[in-house]
Parts: structure tokens; C-alpha cells; sequence
């Protein structure tokens, strides 16, 4: 039985790592056990953690479900200089997605629901754990 989850990108510089995903979260790591490494618990039981080192060029991405997609897009671009991205969607798939990259080359991503009630069900998941 699988209870928990964590997935790590690595950068070389902490400082600046932490402070660009602290960014991207919006918010601080929810721990920090030592220098080096900040874990923020996205989901319950499910972690990202950046981890000082040397990053996994090409690995992922791993995406993030957002409730307003062209709004964080917005909003990393400029607040993180994020190269600008473009957003795609197939009539076939329920979601809209896009793929960037960290400053070190760690693949990330967003998407979100195109059927509002799909995302609020995944929303109210959430909110009654």
C-alpha cells in the first residue's frame, strides 16, 4: 500500500532555489530539517522537496493542478521571469497544461480542469481531508 508521496528537484544553490520555489508556491516550506533541503506538502501526504545539488536536467515535469491557468501563467512570468509559455489543450483530454523549466533546468509545469465542476469535485477532495 502506497501512503505518501515525494518528488525532489535538486538545484545548486539552495538560497536561490528555495526562494524561486517559495515563489512559485506562494508560500514558505512547510520544513526544513537542515541546510540544503526544504520540503512543502502540496497535498496531503504528498511533498516536493528541493534538495541542494545537482539538478536532473530533462527529468519530468511535474505539474501542478491550478485553479486559473493563464493567471499563474501570468503571474510567472512576471514575477519569476519564467521564458514565456504556451498553454495547450486537446478537445480529447479533460485539461489544459502547460510545461516550463527552473532556472536550472528542472522541467515544471501547471494544469488545469477545463469543466469547472470536475475541478471543484478535486477541490472539495481537498478541502475534506
Amino acid at each position: 500500500m502506497i501512503y505518501e508521496m515525494t518528488v525532489q528537484v535538486r538545484v545548486p544553490n539552495m538560497e536561490d532555489g528555495q526562494k524561486y520555489y517559495e515563489t512559485l508556491l506562494n508560500r514558505r516550506p512547510d520544513f526544513t530539517p537542515h541546510d540544503g533541503f526544504a520540503e512543502w506538502e502540496l497535498l496531503p501526504n504528498c511533498w516536493l522537496q528541493v534538495a541542494e545539488g545537482d539538478p536532473a536536467v530533462g527529468n519530468g515535469p511535474l505539474r501542478l493542478g491550478v485553479v486559473d491557468l493563464d493567471a499563474e501563467r501570468k503571474r510567472l512570468i512576471d514575477v519569476l521571469h519564467v521564458e514565456n509559455f504556451e498553454i495547450f489543450e486537446r478537445v480529447e483530454v479533460p485539461v489544459r497544461w502547460a510545461t516550463f523549466s527552473d532556472p536550472w533546468g528542472n522541467r515544471l509545469g501547471l494544469f488545469e480542469y477545463k469543466d469547472s465542476e470536475a475541478m471543484n469535485e478535486k477541490l472539495r477532495q481537498v478541502v475534506r481531508r
